[in-house]
């Protein structure tokens, strides 16, 4: 990126931008993402930050990324449906993806003095009531609504990608996660690869847009924790909002008996958030999907885990990923229900 690109980009004559200077920030590991901290020239009425969204320098990452296309969601995302949708995102002054579906440049409002959340530590459910909120939002904005068929980076079906590799990266996961993951966590996934044609073949009860992983590494928050941001639009898909809320509270709430708790007055939360936008949500139905939904967590522990750039944090946040929700679906007897 040069000067004169980004200040174009940003709406500027090209002379406007004397440099720029950038630092790492976030966690992520499917992607590189940087703040860039720009030197205009007198005058020039443009952001002081923003944050650059780029593909990952690891290779195994950007691998999995094209073959299920996340970066190519997550531009179209930011292309077609964020602005105007009223979902709590950053706003977007650029997307541009190449043909390879693997070069992509984003760049993002910088919501500073926001901040991620923390997967490991965790967050109670007082603190997810805005993220709950934002994802009523999401869902309100395309619920039942044939549009996401429509769209092919959104219709776009992984499911026999899914089934090919899942088993095989069960394999790997349980094998790594051996000594760190109790057994009754573990033959989790033995029985979701028993079930796997079941569970990916599932209609939801009602079908929306949804994040896909929505979890608070995922979510910034402002410093009193009282409003948010979705962010890493990467594994957006067609499915069942309640599926991402169960994601939700399942991988976020630390304490089993907490969590255990939490379900229904989380699920009863979204359903009148989903009210308050002119939705008719129907409970019986969706508290199934919500049960199913508990999987998803788990699920999306294993292919991730071992899929992406391997690291010492990243190995106990994926474990955490697969062991809250773990309990989450025994808890919900979510298996019995595919």
């Amino acid at each position: 990126m040069s000067p004169a690109w980004l200040a174009e980009r940003l709406g500027q004559d090209a002379a406007a931008l004397r440099g720029f200077t950038a630092s790492a920030v976030g966690t992520g590991q499917m992607c590189d993402s940087f703040r860039l901290t720009l030197d205009w020239a007198d005058g020039v009425d443009a952001p002081a930050t923003v944050i650059a969204k780029c593909p990952s320098h690891d290779e195994a990452s950007r691998h999995i990324a094209k073959v299920v296309g996340t970066y190519v969601k997550e531009v179209s995302w930011y292309r077609e449906l964020a602005a105007g949708s009223g979902v709590a995102a950053p706003v977007c002054y650029h997307a541009e993806i190449a043909d390879d579906d693997v070069d992509f440049i984003l760049l993002l409002s910088d919501l500073a003095p926001a901040r991620q959340g923390d997967q490991l530590a965790g967050l109670g459910l007082e603190g997810l009531a805005p993220c709950i909120d934002a994802a009523a939002a999401l869902h309100a904005l395309l619920w039942e609504d044939p549009r996401p068929d429509t769209l092919p980076w959104l219709a776009r079906d992984n499911g026999e990608v899914i089934r090919a590799l899942f088993p095989q990266l069960y394999a790997g996961f349980r094998e790594r996660y051996a000594k760190r993951l109790e057994p009754e966590v573990l033959d989790l996934g033995a029985g979701i690869v028993e079930r796997l044609d079941a569970y990916l073949a599932r209609q939801a009860a009602a079908r929306t847009i949804v994040h896909g992983d929505l979890r608070i590494d995922n979510i910034l928050f402002t410093p009193d924790g009282t409003r948010c941001w979705l962010v890493d639009w990467q594994t957006l898909g067609r499915g069942s909002g309640a599926s991402d809320l169960a994601y939700l509270v399942g991988t976020s709430i630390a304490d089993p008996g907490e969590r255990a708790a939490a379900d229904r007055p989380a699920f009863d939360h979204w359903l009148a958030a989903l009210r308050a936008r002119g939705i008719d949500p129907d409970a019986a139905a969706l508290w199934t999907d919500y049960r199913v939904g508990a999987l998803s967590g788990y699920f999306m522990a294993v292919f991730a885990s071992m899929s992406v750039e391997r690291t010492e944090r990243g190995d106990e946040m994926f474990a955490v990923m697969a062991e809250r929700p773990a309990r989450q679906a025994l808890a919900l007897g979510s298996l019995d229900l595919l």
